[in-house]
């Protein structure tokens, strides 16, 4: 009978986990906690609200600090069989401008992995970026527009700057200047929160209830 108990808890447990949607943070560094104390990026933050907030998901940080759209892209397919999540925060693209990419290669890689995950059953959500106006007028403001091209012609959320308000504050980077301090992680998930919340579902909304 004990064992039948056991066996039984085993399977409600592993149901009850099945059960949970999966949540896949798909970034580079800035998402990856890059020079950050273990458990202190937005990501980690992002857990802490969903529980707060009482809306059940699983958080997998997929992300990888060097990334780009093409190496996003190129992995994106084991990552959604492996997980299956159901919503997928896409934040790359900003190695790709740091290196003076083809814009046109990095538009191609966006849109594959949007269309991966939503033909996955997954929701993306695409997280836009910027760069230096070092990097020069032209280049900088075509990379930036590229974001919200491929988020209204594939018709997916878009938070248009990941570091919007304090980008340009240098006290919220590190010594590189490009990865942001733990004083900026709270900041960049209230950029992504109010794009990222309405396609959160608590589980008696997902039921229909």
């Amino acid at each position: 009978m004990f064992k039948k108990f056991v066996l039984f808890v085993s399977c409600w447990v592993a149901l009850g986990a099945a059960a949970q949607p999966v949540l896949v943070v798909y970034g580079d560094s800035l998402s990856a906690g890059y020079g950050l104390p273990q458990g202190k990026g937005w990501v980690d933050l992002l857990v802490d609200r969903l529980r707060a907030e009482q809306l059940d998901y699983r958080v997998v940080n997929a992300s990888v600090s060097g990334e780009t759209t093409l190496g996003g892209a190129n992995r994106m397919a084991n990552m959604l069989a492996q997980h299956r999540p159901v919503i997928v925060v896409i934040e790359l693209g900003g190695n790709d401008g740091l290196r003076g990419l083809s814009l046109s290669a990095t538009r191609m890689s966006l849109e594959k992995m949007v269309q991966a995950a939503a033909s996955a059953g997954a929701q993306p959500l695409l997280v836009g970026m910027q760069l230096p106006p070092n990097y020069g007028t032209a280049y900088t403001e075509k990379f930036q527009a590229l974001f919200k091209e491929v988020a209204r012609e594939r018709k997916v959320p878009l938070v248009p700057f990941m570091l919007a308000g304090f980008g340009e504050k240098r006290d919220y980077f590190q010594p590189d200047g490009i990865h942001p301090t733990v004083e900026a992680q709270p900041l960049i998930l209230d950029n992504i929160w109010p794009v990222l919340r309405p396609l959160l579902r608590r589980p008696h909304e997902r039921s229909g209830h």
